[in-house]
């Protein structure tokens, strides 16, 4: 599954003909970054209130502000997080959705995937009304972007495709997907050729978002809870899942780490309790290629606190 139309391109959101009468959803600072003069856009609303890791009652709050606005469309502007708002909230008022990257990593422009914070944990909501109806990809937002930002989305990006492509669920097609998309993103964190990270994150995004992050994932959330940028803790959770699972990325996923030289991470939550959190994860468990005890998730978030 795949949004129905894809655009893909420098200036193909800027060249793009939106409808009238949308309801923009994005982060602080779109304005002021210049995104919305970007896409030459008329007769719009905005909300740019989305925070990272958002909430539920984010959502709750948009839907409560516009439901009374007859707008045409919803179009999601910016990070991960303010397409998973963007996605979730049109499909709630069964509104047409435009989707448009500002950073590379998430994939969620083309996925039926949307994360929210629901009291406090992270909760992946998966479904396929909440597929994109057009994914604007254009890689002139990442001129300007925060280095710290590019390496969070660039590692979330490459933790996506080398876990759905051992993913139980994956298929000769998600897995030419996801091993392109890595390919890809590899060269461009190594050689800093950080203009190809928007085709990666693309074929990232068709890859998993048709097959499921696994292990790494599970793992990552009980750190985000504690307020640990997702792509950061990726680096390692998705690390000591690749050597759990003796993928084949382990490795080359071991070199990229290094040279995008994240800071050490460590739970402040009791291990035990982690463990239990990560185990009703079923989502992404169910499709890890090795079933994994409980014991065996505490040696693993030992093994990152260790290495802090």
């Amino acid at each position: 599954m795949q949004p129905p139309s894809i655009h893909f391109g420098t200036g193909s959101a800027r060249d793009y003909h939106y409808p009238s009468n949308s309801l923009i959803i994005t982060s602080k600072g779109a304005i002021s970054r210049g995104w919305i003069d970007y896409l030459k856009i008329k007769n719009f609303s905005i909300f740019d209130e989305v925070e990272p890791n958002p909430s539920i009652e984010t959502v709750e709050k948009i839907i409560s502000q516009f439901k009374n606005e007859n707008f045409f469309s919803i179009i999601g502007l910016g990070g991960g997080s303010s397409l998973d708002v963007a996605k979730f909230v049109a499909f709630k008022m069964e509104k047409k959705k435009t989707m448009i990257p500002t950073t590379f990593g998430s994939g969620s422009e083309v996925t039926r995937i949307s994360v929210l914070n629901v009291d406090r944990k992270k909760t992946s909501f998966h479904n396929d009304k909440i597929l994109a109806d057009v994914a604007i990809v254009d890689s002139n937002f990442i001129k300007g972007t925060p280095m710290e930002i590019i390496k969070n989305s660039a590692i979330d990006s490459c933790a996506q495709c080398s876990e759905a492509y051992d993913s139980k669920l994956g298929n000769p097609y998600t897995k030419f997907l996801c091993n392109t998309a890595f390919d890809i993103l590899e060269y461009a964190i190594l050689n800093d050729k950080f203009e190809k990270l928007a085709l990666g994150s693309l074929l990232t995004g068709l890859g998993f978002g048709n097959s499921s992050t696994t292990l790494g994932h599970a793992l990552s959330y009980v750190y985000s809870n504690e307020g640990i940028m997702h792509g950061h803790a990726l680096s390692f959770t998705t690390l000591v899942a690749h050597k759990f699972n003796n993928s084949i990325f382990y490795k080359r996923f071991e070199s990229i780490v290094k040279k995008l030289n994240f800071e050490k991470i460590s739970l402040n939550l009791d291990l035990n309790l982690a463990s239990e959190l990560i185990l009703e994860d079923k989502k992404h468990l169910d499709n890890n290629p090795i079933p994994i005890t409980k014991n065996e998730i505490i040696n693993l978030l030992k093994e990152i606190n260790l290495n802090h």
